[in-house]
């Protein structure tokens, strides 16, 4: 499954995009988070507060909550700013 990180993310994961594999415990956006928390450092760093983060499958914005099922790509984003 390949994964796109984005603005502050990416910074502190230290990459922009990945490809994994995932364990067969991870089947929600919530787990895939958890897990990819345990990953290091930067991914801890990343995902100190995951409820905040925003995800899309597939280009489609989902809560944490959502299958990953038949996914080909998940985008990882921080919150969203105004101003």
């Amino acid at each position: 499954m390949k994964l796109v990180y984005f603005a502050w993310v990416r910074e502190r994961i230290g990459v922009a995009e990945e490809v994994v594999a995932l364990p067969a415990g991870v089947v929600t956006v919530g787990d895939l988070l958890h897990w990819l928390k345990g990953r290091g450092v930067g991914y801890e760093a990343a995902l100190v507060s995951p409820e905040t983060i925003r995800v899309a499958i597939d280009q489609e914005h989902v809560d944490h909550s959502e299958p990953l099922a038949g996914a080909t790509e998940i985008a990882i984003f921080p919150p969203m700013t105004g101003g």
